[in-house]
């Protein structure tokens, strides 16, 4: 079995869709989760979901070789470390602390960087990862509040997290095919290896030069590379009735493009942020309301912005952003309890963490993909096997523009 480490949940679905593209049966942990017997026994690879990204370094080692514990407890033989494909991090970690504990902890004497996610943009090219036709360091993450990326080469990210010597792969050795890049990376004395990737293809090669590698790492495009068995998958159904609603914390430009896109067909209500900040609990029992008083054939969405111009970071002296996480959460919480709704799409990492812990769910198996890096899975609500709900988790950047409105489509 492969058992991966995500330092996100909306990663961890990344993952998990991309896996079960190549032909696995997954299941995502969520945090300290667990997976019955009967269920470990259905699937391939199991993907344990953090929040490790942006945490304390220490915690986020600590987390991991857990997560990495319980992954070898559960039959896991073979290790996957998935971190964001725009290679959030700082200096100080935690990309490569996580990476020198779980390699050590499986006696890996290497393990190769990918982050490329080409379908979405993402691709390494002589070392240099970009975001489209931009350098990263050109990027809307140059100005990321938490992981500011000023710098491309994706050696010169990693060097100053870790303990051990990174070398590169370029794309001429990956279009030698797998053979080349198994002797380049046998020939190299060092730990980690960036390798070049700009097209799928390339990632199916990186997958086959590492078949017996015990530990890979990288965004969630080079599990296209590790193929499944394609056995039939017992675990997903999408749930039997019910209405679905959309829930957004992310502000992103393709997030907002998706709400607009939205509004031309369906309801859309924005947070007031002033209500939230002044009464939490009020603010989440009237947009609970407002989302089920919709014609029952619309899929309602509640918006953390419209616009930019929406946007505030503080309002009073109070940070906004984790009131409006706590009232998504709280929105999510109240509307799945009185059973109308049945499935949600979330937008933003951040919220996806909230409404998923709201919800009590432990674990989530995946079910069809939506865009790259984003599927349904339909997990059971505080545990309860008789009360599921079906959720879409997308990261800010990815989905296309009617996401909101088309991923219905799917469930029917």
């Amino acid at each position: 079995m492969l058992g991966s480490i995500a330092d996100d949940f909306t990663g961890a679905t990344d993952l998990a869709t991309m896996l079960r593209t190549a032909g696995h049966r997954v299941s995502v942990v969520i945090e300290n989760g667990a997976l019955s017997p009967e269920q470990l026994r259905e699937v391939d690879a199991v993907v344990v979901a953090l929040k490790t990204r942006t945490a304390p370094r220490a915690e986020a080692v600590a987390t991991s070789l857990d997560a990495l514990d319980r992954l070898r407890a559960w039959g896991a033989d073979r290790f996957y470390v998935k971190y964001c494909s725009t290679f959030d991090s700082t200096d100080e970690g935690n990309i490569g602390p996580v990476l020198d504990a779980v390699s050590d902890a499986v006696g890996a004497r290497r393990a190769v960087v990918v982050p490329a996610l080409p379908a979405n943009g993402r691709t390494v090219h002589e070392g240099q990862l970009y975001v489209g036709r931009d350098l990263l360091e050109h990027s809307s993450m140059r100005h990321h509040p938490l992981t500011p990326m000023t710098r491309s080469r994706v050696m010169d990210l990693l060097r100053p997290q870790t303990a051990y010597d990174v070398a590169e792969v370029t794309l001429p050795v990956v279009r030698d095919g797998a053979g080349a890049v198994r002797a380049a990376l046998d020939a190299s004395e060092a730990r980690y290896a960036v390798v070049d990737a700009t097209t799928d293809a390339d990632l199916v090669t990186i997958g086959a030069a590492t078949a017996d590698d015990v530990l890979v790492s990288g965004g969630s495009g080079l599990a296209l590379g590790i193929p499944g068995p394609r056995l039939t998958d017992a675990l997903w159904s999408p749930p039997a009735s019910g209405r679905g609603a959309v829930l957004c914390g992310s502000v992103s430009a393709t997030t907002l493009a998706q709400i607009a896109h939205a509004a031309r067909t369906q309801p859309v209500r924005l947070v007031d942020v002033a209500a939230a900040v002044a009464d939490e609990a009020g603010t989440i029992a009237e947009l609970a309301d407002w989302v089920e008083q919709q014609e029952p054939q619309t899929h309602p969405a509640v918006c953390a912005a419209r616009e930019r111009s929406d946007v505030r970071s503080h309002l009073d002296g109070v940070e906004v952003a984790p009131v409006v996480e706590r009232v998504l959460a709280g929105v999510a919480r109240r509307l799945v309890e009185r059973g109308e709704v049945t499935a949600l799409i979330v937008a933003g990492g951040e919220s996806s963490g909230s409404v998923v812990r709201a919800l009590g769910v432990q674990a989530l198996h995946i079910g069809p993909q939506l865009a790259p890096g984003v599927c349904w899975s339909v997990g059971a609500v505080d545990d309860d096997p008789g009360r599921t709900v079906a959720l879409a988790l997308k990261s800010g950047n990815f989905g296309g523009e009617d996401l909101f409105t088309a991923a219905w489509e799917v469930l029917a």
